[in-house]
């Protein structure tokens, strides 16, 4: 009992270091801000998420500087899954591999903590293997992380491109041209899609510091790592090389993005009867039997169990 009270101790002030620290770093200097509203300044609440981002990779650089690697990081395969979650700086590098690191050594700490504190007995070889899977653990967790990321960015600029495309078929068809139609696309898909309108921005950032066209719609298919992006760039480079209509290319590209787009929700639709059924068999059917047949059974059980057994 005295050992459990030592562990909760610890973690209480384990936690509330943590949040004294979080509140320190992160919290509004009222003086500060006071200073700020009189000169004109943006104010805490206003200001960009780089003074965040800041202070974050401030506190988990030295950590992150443990798994980061030193060669190769422009042309690995893990900084294009940084692009394809929407991270492009040299941020977010440092946060996930600091992560990495505090819950690789962290939860096997915790674990042996708990072990040592709770007085629960356990072998060598158990308590080893118990730290392994703690430490492999915190070390898979930000992968699950990025990759549902990725996966979510994924699905919405998929879900908004044949939208997009529509409305730059529209600006083809009225006189814009293509570098143009990408900027006004941008600028008009941001409600709909942020990832979406952030690529397309790239694209004509890319363009107007005099990068070709063709160079800049690869670097939009590698940033978003959608197919049907790849696809879309590869029909427009064709398009743009052998003259042919942009704007009837377009449309029908777009009519296959929204036919693949509705084939995708009938999948997803169809796929509904055969995910509710473990749901229903193993959750709902038993709370509805225990309702509606239980006072019957019981009822059974009080008449015909004394008349079997002769009293």
């Amino acid at each position: 009992m005295a050992s459990q009270a030592i562990f909760l101790a610890i973690v209480f002030i384990a936690v509330l270091a943590i949040g004294l620290t979080v509140t320190r770093f992160f919290t509004p200097d009222a003086t500060a801000e006071r200073l700020r509203q009189l000169g004109g300044g943006p104010s805490a609440i206003e200001a960009p998420r780089g003074a965040w981002i800041e202070k974050i990779v401030a506190l988990t650089g030295p950590l992150g500087r443990l798994s980061l690697p030193e060669e190769g990081w422009e042309k690995s395969p893990m900084r294009i899954r940084f692009m394809n979650a929407g991270f492009r700086g040299m941020a977010a590098p440092s946060v996930y591999f600091a992560a990495k690191t505090v819950l690789a050594l962290g939860l096997p700490a915790l674990w042996f903590l708990y072990v040592t504190w709770s007085g629960l007995k356990l072998n060598t070889q158990a308590l080893m293997a118990t730290l392994l899977l703690a430490a492999a653990i915190g070390y898979y967790v930000p992968n699950v992380v990025l990759a549902q990321l990725v996966r979510l960015r994924k699905r919405e600029i998929f879900e908004n491109l044949p939208d997009a495309i529509d409305l730059m078929t529209v600006c083809v068809e009225a006189g814009l041209g293509l570098d143009a139609a990408i900027v006004r696309v941008a600028e008009e898909s941001a409600m709909a899609s942020r990832a979406l309108s952030e690529e397309l921005h790239l694209v004509g950032l890319e363009l107007r510091a005099g990068a070709s066209r063709e160079k800049a719609l690869r670097n939009f298919a590698l940033r978003t790592g959608v197919e049907e992006v790849d696809a879309l760039v590869a029909m427009l480079v064709q398009a743009d090389r052998f003259g042919t209509s942009i704007a009837d290319s377009l449309r029908v590209h777009s009519d296959s993005l929204r036919t693949k787009r509705r084939l995708r929700a009938e999948e997803a639709a169809a796929k509904i009867p055969v995910k509710l059924a473990f749901p229903l068999i193993f959750g709902i059917f038993p709370a509805m039997l225990i309702v509606l047949a239980g006072p019957a059974i019981i009822a059974i059980g009080r008449v015909l169990l004394p008349t079997m057994t002769g009293r």
